[in-house]
């Protein structure tokens, strides 16, 4: 996720300063909304390429910045932030993580997307190392019982039903165990399981609080967590219409029987990183859009469909079929092959999966 950090004094812009030297191997972006007369200075001092000033409104940077899906940073009053995100606040499972902290620097507030955005984890670790105290509110996190949106976020799993979320949360922290049926082969049966909760057998017997499971079926349970198994590998003639590339993804996935929810992520070759409508698609479904180059892609081992044109167009043979391959990291086959269509190619892949309670 890229951050984007935005502050509205000096001090502030101190601050973001001072931050941005915290996230060593993180893509970030410093903003300012400041005052005419500090504009100039902000410009030229800050770090990799200065601050970028703000000229619209908060509200409509806010916009713009949580519908690219980036972690934001208020540097300034918990009101601006508020004021900014709650008009382009969808849902728990798909908001960007939103934070604020004090211009001096004391406190660091998570305040949107806690858990599945990452709020949490971002406010624990910018606090370390900005000497600042980090002023964590979710039930969960200062209870230290299990969370399910946290086990599924680590875990690669897709939440089916949202509103599970606060059910079995409910009953974590009431101090009553919760159980949990795993699809067998996908975790190990010795594991450490976490203070309050219970392996059931799977496919369940009776009613469950959760389910992890890849199977096409239904269960009595609460809340059921899929995991994100595939990966889409695309190529596409440049300016292709985001409707198109939604339409044959849509049309792909439904022939192989999944849903959009197992996808983890959408791939192909860095000449596309910026093609819209393959970031377009990543956004409105909040998944990684992941981009390599011709040299990565050829060293994929594999039977692939290739093309003459594609080589001499971007120096590799097959974009999707290996760019699909490439995204699984070494785990994965090819479940449906490469199709053409208008200008679009698509392939997926299927990679293995497991759970585990790990720091959970």
């Amino acid at each position: 996720m890229k951050i984007s950090i935005i502050s509205f004094t000096e001090n502030g812009i101190h601050l973001s300063e001072k931050i941005s030297k915290t996230l060593a191997g993180q893509e970030y972006t410093l903003f300012t909304k400041c005052s005419a007369h500090l504009r100039e200075d902000s410009l030229k001092k800050a770090p990799n390429g200065g601050i970028q000033f703000v000229g619209e409104s908060v509200a409509e940077w806010t916009k713009s910045e949580m519908a690219a899906g980036n972690v934001l940073i208020f540097i300034g009053a918990c009101a601006i932030a508020v004021r900014a995100a709650a008009p382009n606040i969808t849902d728990k499972l798909h908001d960007s993580p939103v934070l604020v902290i004090d211009e001096k620097g004391q406190y660091v507030i998570p305040i949107l997307s806690g858990h599945m955005g990452g709020a949490n984890e971002y406010a624990i670790s910018i606090a370390e190392k900005i000497g600042a105290i980090p002023v964590i509110t979710t039930a969960t996190d200062i209870n230290h019982k299990f969370a399910v949106d946290i086990f599924a976020k680590k875990n690669g799993l897709a939440v089916v039903n949202k509103d599970g979320i606060a059910k079995v949360s409910s009953k974590v922290l009431s101090g009553q165990k919760i159980t949990i049926s795993i699809e067998p082969g996908h975790y190990d049966k010795d594991c450490r399981l976490p203070n309050g909760v219970e392996l059931a057998d799977y496919p369940p017997k009776h009613r469950v609080d959760v389910v992890v499971s890849s199977e096409q079926r239904g269960f009595d349970t609460a809340i059921l967590l899929r995991p994100r198994e595939y990966v889409i590998g695309m190529g596409c003639r440049k300016g292709k219409e985001a409707e198109k590339i939604e339409e044959l993804i849509e049309q792909s996935i439904n022939e192989l029987g999944i849903s959009v929810m197992q996808t983890a992520k959408l791939a192909s070759i860095d000449v596309k990183s910026n093609e819209q409508g393959l970031v377009a698609w990543s956004r409105k479904y909040n998944i990684p859009f992941v981009t390599y180059t011709a040299q990565e892609l050829e060293s994929v081992s594999g039977d692939f469909h290739k093309s003459d044109f594609v080589k001499n167009r971007v120096g590799v043979d097959n974009v999707c079929e290996r760019a699909a391959l490439k995204a699984c990291d070494r785990t994965g086959k090819l479940v449906y092959e490469k199709h053409a269509k208008d200008g679009m190619t698509i392939a997926i892949a299927g990679m293995e999966w497991s759970v585990g309670f790990d720091e959970i």
